[in-house]
């Protein structure tokens, strides 16, 4: 049996037909959950981009973080590092076991200096140009209309992204040449040319729908003939200041972003099928988390952003000869690796703290009472009645006054009134139930990065004071 891995980044669940949404158009996606076991509680664990393909990558929980500093990297956030030299990634795993491990990225983020997230595999294939990506000379000059445009006339910063990501598009002709569209040819050039007799694990990975929202425009005018394709390329953190039309734009440039990711998807699905592999193939379709899209007037995902929205995740399952199935109850990133290895046969590295949920699916065991979910400094404490969000440990001053929130999931499924004045007593309690899984796992989530334990700029940070509610 063979491996297929998909991870798409920043897709919200609630974005696809599987999950009941009656606007969206996603097909291929749909027709691989009519094939699976789709999960209808799964969530994040360690957030955002690195830290989720860490856990996703090696099986194990990552919080409560590590804090190290990565030079040259813009983004410096808890657990945004590499993986540690401990870890036992799935591909090293699955290698030493006669797999054929090939890894298809356009996560810029993870090609990045220092990172080596293409550990253990046979062959990666970095499709380069998403977003801050630096792939072509970053002339400002070059693209001036289209910043002016993006921007609505606004400020931009020297160093802001989206200066590189419109000349990184600037050869763009049609969407095949979009990055996913590239990622998922490459993946179906691979698999329609294997000849080895050895099975394979193939892990695909494709930025899209991340932010920038900027789809080919027929995908966008699925849902809005009016679409103008960069009025939705580069919005702001809440919705303040925009005009309802502008907001619309926005949501109408995240699903163009979602159709054009379901249908290049498709298209490594459908050359499992050509090739005969879908008989004899395990397919795992997930992201690493969500985004706002105006739900509290925000948008975008942020660290005290740890609502359904920005957390849940799409989760899809499908193994041959399994029937579809709808699964409730509590899995997280790091229960996919156990998940895939049981099904394939394999046995589990010691160093995997996840479990297969393959009995959750079939009825057999019960999930977790509580998932919790962490970024940056903020963490959530999620039961199936209630959602307690609060820093982990001490935020700093530029992330402004700390936030705690409480949300009743019975009278508020979609987690939009904070309730924690209402129910203090509640808040108290969950709070302590996270202080407790924190210290649980705090021996568990620190590490070496490539031989350099103690070197250089690293901090261990403290476990919080949860108490004030």
């Amino acid at each position: 049996m063979n491996l297929v891995l998909i991870v798409s980044d920043t897709f919200r669940w609630d974005y696809l037909g599987a999950y009941g949404n009656a606007w969206i158009r996603t097909p291929d996606l749909d027709r691989l959950a009519a094939q699976s076991a789709v999960f209808l509680d799964a969530y994040a664990e360690g957030l955002p981009t690195l830290p989720a393909r860490r856990v996703i990558m090696t099986g194990r929980n990552i919080v409560p973080f590590v804090y190290r500093p990565q030079k040259s990297d813009l983004v410096q956030l808890h657990g945004w590092h590499p993986l540690y030299d401990e870890d036992v990634t799935l591909a090293e795993h699955l290698r030493e076991r006669g797999f054929v491990c090939a890894l298809f990225n356009d996560v810029y983020h993870m090609m990045k200096p220092g990172k080596n997230f293409h550990r253990g595999f046979d062959g990666w294939y970095w499709i380069r140009g998403q977003e801050d990506d630096p792939f072509a000379l970053r002339d400002r000059q070059r693209v001036a209309e289209d910043l002016a445009r993006a921007s609505r006339g606004g400020d931009v910063g020297e160093r802001a992204w989206i200066i590189q990501h419109l000349v990184n598009r600037q050869g763009w002709r049609s969407e095949a040449d979009t990055s996913v569209a590239k990622v998922m040819r490459t993946a179906a050039d691979w698999l329609r040319d294997y000849s080895l007799p050895q099975p394979f694990y193939m892990h695909v990975e494709c930025f899209d729908p991340h932010e920038p929202w900027d789809p080919p425009a027929e995908y966008a005018r699925l849902y809005d003939p009016e679409f103008d394709s960069l009025d939705g390329l580069i919005p702001p953190g809440t919705t303040a200041g925009l005009t309802p039309e502008q907001v619309r734009n926005v949501r109408t440039a995240y699903a163009g972003e979602v159709s054009l990711v379901d249908r290049w998807i498709g298209h490594l699905l459908d050359t499992l099928e050509a090739t005969g592999h879908a008989d004899d193939t395990v397919v795992v379709f997930t992201s690493d988390h969500g985004t706002m899209l105006g739900e509290q007037n925000e948008l975008h995902k942020g660290i005290h952003r740890l609502r359904h929205q920005c957390t849940r995740l799409p989760l899809f399952v499908r193994v041959p000869g399994q029937p579809h199935r709808e699964v409730c109850g509590f899995v997280q990133h790091q229960d996919i690796m156990p998940t895939a290895l049981a099904l394939l046969g394999q046995p589990i590295p010691e160093r995997v703290l996840g479990r297969s949920v393959w009995p959750q699916v079939l009825g057999q065991e019960a999930g977790p009472e509580a998932v919790v979910t962490a970024f940056g400094p903020y963490a959530s404490y999620r039961t199936q009645r209630w959602n307690y969000l609060c820093p982990w440990t001490d935020p700093g001053p530029r992330m402004g006054p700390p936030r705690r929130e409480l949300y009743d999931l019975g009278a508020d499924p979609l987690e939009l009134t904070n309730v924690i004045g209402a129910h203090a007593d509640v808040a108290e309690e969950l709070a302590g139930h996270l202080e407790a899984h924190l210290r649980r796992f705090a021996p568990l989530t620190a590490g070496t990065c490539q031989g350099s334990a103690g070197a250089g700029e690293v901090s261990f940070d403290a476990l919080p004071r949860f108490r004030e509610v």
